[in-house]
Parts: structure tokens; sequence; C-alpha cells
């Protein structure tokens, strides 16, 4: 079996900045299992462990291994054993907030063209794990996209698409049915030779299905959602890069119970564009928005120009911003220090966050 790295996004720039050893081959990751990667190469998928070099790296900073859409070298060992000696820099990457304490990121995805944020139509979209998710999508370096899966179970998508664009500024936003094929054009033209396309969102949102509508075959394992509550089951418990026969690659992320973000704001910025225009028009340029004179965003909230709720979910999102970047702070300091030990901090940590982030 062959395997055609061009179509997946192997490109001459890559290969000149980084194939120098004969004994190296490329070949991207499609799925992680306990520290083994499932790499494709040009020769066939292999199954490789990670390299000293690569745990050497990892040690000092996670976000160092190896994920599902890396590209990487593998060397193969006179006894047989794949080794991945390195992964390549990063094109794009979405990363979230672990759950730990030490203030790291995980990567979820990596060298994404298109990031999309699935979210059902049914019972109802949830707009602010959108609005989360998008601020994840933009700050990757990815192009975000916005897709509304079930949409044959609406009575009427293209309204609903249009009320989940007031709250994802700029935004392609795409109902579409996989169990009908309608509505799936667009994202074909995201699985295009070379390009690659990511999916986020929760369980049951359709994800797998997607996966599969666009793969014209069943490469990914579906469920229906729970009938007592209409909440999806986990069927993707791993990541998963599948290449789309003629095209790209689509890029499966099991459905995640909460996305952090991390100490990055200009994916936060960019997913609320309408408040930050709102904030050029204030009277001062630092201005909080907390009772100062002549604010715009406080006038466009009295005109119902800005919604209450959209208006509490940047401001939530913000301080989640700011409590990680005081974290990633404190970290640095400490490393610095000597003070920092297996994620373990010997200064005083910051205050608690103002609330859970993540859906």
């Amino acid at each position: 079996m062959t395997i055609d790295l061009t179509a997946l996004g192997w490109d001459a720039d890559r290969a000149e900045r980084h194939l120098r050893r004969s004994d190296h081959r490329p070949g991207r990751v499609a799925r992680v299992d306990r520290g083994v990667c499932t790499v494709l190469c040009a020769s066939g998928p292999v199954r490789a462990t990670v390299g000293g070099a690569v745990l050497a790296a990892a040690a000092r900073d996670a976000t160092c291994l190896p994920c599902a859409g890396d590209w990487v070298l593998v060397g193969t060992w006179p006894d047989g054993r794949v080794t991945v000696e390195a992964v390549l820099p990063r094109r794009t990457a979405l990363i979230r907030r672990t759950a730990g304490k030490d203030a790291s990121g995980q990567v979820l995805a990596a060298n994404l063209d298109a990031a999309a944020v699935v979210e059902p139509v049914h019972p109802e979209p949830d707009v602010g794990r959108i609005e989360r998710l998008l601020s994840l999508a933009h700050e990757s370096g990815a192009r975000p996209l916005v897709v509304l899966t079930k949409s044959d179970l609406a009575a009427d998508p293209d309204a609903i698409a249009r009320q989940v664009a007031a709250v994802a500024p700029g935004v392609p936003v795409l109902p579409v049915s996989a169990e009908h094929g309608t509505g799936l054009d667009p994202l074909r033209a995201e699985v295009a030779p070379g390009r690659t396309l990511g999916l986020l969102g929760p369980s049951g949102a359709g994800k797998s299905s997607l996966v599969n509508a666009l793969a014209g075959a069943v490469v990914m394992p579906t469920q229906a959602i729970r009938r007592s509550d209409g909440k999806g089951r986990h069927t993707t418990t791993f990541r998963a890069l599948v290449a789309v026969p003629g095209g790209g690659a689509v890029l499966d992320t099991p459905g995640v119970r909460a996305v952090g973000l991390l100490d990055g704001s200009a994916g936060l910025d960019r997913a609320f564009a309408d408040i930050a225009d709102l904030a050029t028009g204030c009277r001062y340029a630092d201005c909080a928005h907390d009772g100062e004179p002549a604010c715009a965003v406080a006038d466009a909230l009295e005109s119902g120009e800005l919604a209450h709720r959209r208006w509490e979910s940047w401001r939530r999102l913000q301080r989640e911003v700011a409590y990680e970047s005081r974290r990633r702070e404190t970290r640095t300091a400490a490393e610095r220090r000597g003070g920092w030990r297996g994620g373990r901090r010997r200064t005083a940590r910051p205050s608690s966050p103002p609330g859970p982030g993540g859906f």
C-alpha cells in the first residue's frame, strides 16, 4: 500500500527545511494510542514509538509530543523498531488548557487548514459553546467554520444559521445533514488535495457521521444520541486523521467534555470581533466598559445592539484567559528560580478563576 503524502499536505518547503537525513522518512500522524503513533508514510502506515529526542523535549513541554495531524520524521532501527525522531514545526495547532494544575496545554490537532466547530441544531445550538470553541479555532491559526449538523431535524435550518451567524462574526455558518448528504459541498472544498479539515464539538454532534460522509465510506463508528436525555455518547475516544479518497484529510476529535482556553487573547478578540469593534468607539482607549463615560459598549448594551448574554460570555472568557495568563507567568517565573517541580509550584498561587471553563 502506498500513500500520496502530497495529498495529505507534504510539500517542497517541508522537504527542503527538514528532510536532511537519508535514514529518516517523513510521515503524518493519523492517531496516537498510549504513546504509540500510527504514521502514514509513503510506503504505507507504520506503528512507531516516540524516540528519545522527542521524549526529552516533551519532558520540558508536553505539547512537543506528537499528536494527530503532526508531520514527523521516523527512523527504522536494525531490529525493526520504528521511532518518531522529530516532530516538525506546526503551521497551526488546536490547543486547549489541560485539567491539571500545571498551567499547560494539550494539542488536540495539528496542521489544520480549517477548523470546524460542529454543533447540532437539535434540540437547539448552544451558542455559548460555539463562542468558546470559535475562540479556540481562531487561536489555532486555522480558518474557522461553524457546521450546524442534523439540519434535516430543523423546520428552518437557514433561519437557525442566521441566528448563529450573529455570534460568529466573519465566520461561515453551514447547515448540513450527513444522513441526507445535503449542504456538504462547501465542506468538500475544505478537504481538497493538500488540505486538512478539523472537527471540534461535543459528543453526539455528528462529527463521525461527517467524516464518513466526506470519506464516502464508513471509516468512523457512529451512535445515536441517548433517548433518555438527548445527550451524545462518546463514540470517538481518540483523535484520528482520515485520508479522503482523491482529496486531503479530515481530523475528527473526541467529544471533549471541557475545553479551557489558554492565555492567548488573539483568538478571543477575533471570536468577539463585534465587541472589539464597538470598543474602538469608546472615549478612552483603556476603557474597561464598567461605568466610564462615553462608553460605546455600554451604549450598545442599553440600545440592544449588543445582547447582554453575549457581553457576559465575553467577560467570562476574558476572565478565564487573564487567569491563565497569570498562571503561565507564575509558572515561568518559578521555573527560572527553580521553584517548579513535577507540576508543583513553590510560589504563591494566583487567585482562583472566576468560574469553571468548558462545557
